[in-house]
């Protein structure tokens, strides 16, 4: 849950930054941490499911819940990364531009 909530979270916030009116675009970029933060909780997450599933010789199943949590939560820490350079690129930009 906490992996597919990482996936999302930039997206939504983009989603609604585009028809609110009164965030901007940038406004999204404070979403940033919270992807990041729920992703790894998700790392965290699958790897103690993982170990618990493996100290009950199986019996508990979840292995492959576990390995999509992985997954996701790889996945949410990725979008959050890509996310903070696309934002310092920005910025960058914004700075030199502003130069002139």
């Amino acid at each position: 849950m906490t992996g597919a909530a990482s996936v999302v979270a930039l997206p939504v916030a983009i989603y609604v930054s585009r028809f609110s009116e009164r965030y901007e675009l940038l406004h999204a970029g404070f979403v940033i941490p919270v992807a990041a933060g729920l992703g790894l909780v998700a790392i965290v997450l699958a790897r103690r499911a993982s170990r618990r599933i493996l100290v009950t010789l199986e019996r508990a199943g979840g292995d492959g819940l576990a390995q999509t949590g992985r997954v996701l939560g790889i996945v949410g820490v990725c979008i959050a990364l890509a996310a903070l350079v696309a934002l310092g690129v920005y910025g960058l930009l914004e700075y030199v531009g502003s130069r002139d």
